[in-house]
């Protein structure tokens, strides 16, 4: 029996994993393709609605999505991969293990960068992970019993990209849940001197807006010097009292898209053709944040499950197709949009590379709620039939969109 393992169980390694039992039940190939997915954790992990005020309905049990469709799956920490031999070393519950496959998809994601700043790792929460945002939610909860002191109900967010705009903006509601009243204060902190950077001059002034009505500060053009149980300390010279600091400055893709010699992107991303295959690697296909694809024969994907989902799709279906010997898809993906939350406030909903912005307010932040409560969830039926229909090699239509700069 031929063994295909997926690597990773969010968006990418989940729909790789189940596209491939959709190509393989099509061809009736059941009894010749073993099909594993190794993760880390139990769960699928709705990683985009980490930051939010409810983590109820965040992850999902692997057992819920796999064994409908006849996917095996198991915890690991992935240490090393070996191509040439076609072998990954794991460590389990067990111990230390091997695992030889025939194909393998590479879905392992992206973590956020973590840079040598004192004091970092022991004082600095994120959200990266769903552990890691619980970590969180604890810990608020914690101030929120605790008697008050300086900087109890002071939140700084390091990182004013997509992911610490995010952060900041569902700041207050967070801290209200958690009973911290008084005068809480949300400090967003970035080296550049505008928020947003990244996201574009035309949605600017719209974020802007936004953070000044939820009241959330911003220090630009400074750097962390250090986090201390007591704070964290600027470049700037400034030290500010807070009891939490949020890292959410940056994200790389996993290192162990550093045991293929083909060539990677500045984030550390395996470059794949429309196959998702690894070039100058046999039998290996890579999905999501761990790899780049040019998707319009122009621009390359971004970390995004907007990106991950169909990527794993075609990688599934690719996969099986491969190891069979028949004809494989190409992916191409037409459109661009983001959908920026904006807490309390709202959202942001832009369209195409430049980020035209198309709605705002309360329209955008409706189109939000259905991609972050509907559109990126699998079927949770258990139904077999549901999951493959899901799992089909194809595009989705863009999100809809509710009107037009509305607030």
């Amino acid at each position: 029996m031929a063994r295909i393992v997926v690597l990773g169980a969010g968006f990418a390694g989940l729909w790789a994993a189940i596209g491939a039992a959709r190509k393989r039940d099509e061809i009736g190939a059941g009894r010749d393709i073993e099909i594993c997915l190794i993760d880390r954790n139990a769960y699928h992990n709705i990683r985009v609605r980490n930051y939010e005020v409810d983590l109820s309905e965040v992850a999902i049990p692997l057992t819920k999505l796999l064994d409908p469709v006849g996917v095996s799956h198991g915890i690991g920490e992935v240490e090393a991969i070996d191509p040439i031999r076609r072998e990954i070393s794991l460590v389990t519950s067990s111990g230390d293990e091997k695992l030889v496959y025939d194909r393998l998809v590479l879905a392992l994601g992206s973590e956020v960068m973590r840079p040598d700043i004192p004091g970092l790792a022991e004082h600095a929460f994120d959200v990266d992970s769903y552990a890691a945002a619980l970590r969180l939610e604890d810990h608020l909860a914690r101030l929120g019993r605790s008697a008050p002191s300086q900087g109890y109900s002071t939140v700084v967010v390091v990182g004013a990209g997509f992911t610490g705009i995010e952060v900041a903006a569902e700041m207050p509601d967070r801290l209200a849940r958690a009973g911290l009243g008084g005068s809480p204060r949300v400090i967003l902190v970035d080296p550049n001197p505008a928020v947003g950077a990244s996201i574009g001059a035309a949605a600017r002034p719209v974020i802007e807006t936004a953070l000044a009505a939820l009241d959330v500060e911003m220090r630009l053009g400074v750097r962390v010097v250090s986090v201390e149980a007591a704070g964290i300390r600027l470049s700037s010279g400034e030290f500010i009292p807070a009891q939490t600091v949020i890292w959410c400055a940056g994200m790389r893709a996993s290192p162990l898209a550093a045991s293929f010699p083909d060539a990677r992107d500045r984030l550390g991303r395996l470059l794949v053709d429309p196959f998702m295959r690894v070039a100058n690697v046999g039998g290996v296909f890579a999905a999501g944040d761990v790899a780049s694809s040019v998707v319009d024969g122009l621009h390359p994907t971004v970390m995004s499950c907007q990106f991950a989902r169909p990527m794993g799709r075609f990688a599934g279906h690719n996969v099986v197709a491969d190891l069979t010997g028949l004809p494989m898809l190409s992916l191409r993906i037409d459109w661009y949009v983001t959908v920026l939350d904006l807490g309390g406030w709202g959202a942001l909903y832009t369209e195409g590379w430049d980020r035209d912005v198309r709605s705002t307010g309360a329209a955008a932040k409706a189109t939000k709620e259905i991609i972050n409560r509907k559109r990126i969830y699998p079927p949770l039926t258990g139904n077999k039939d549901d999951l493959f229909a899901a799992a089909a090699p194809t595009v989705q239509a863009p999100p809809p969109t509710y009107g037009a700069w509305s607030h």
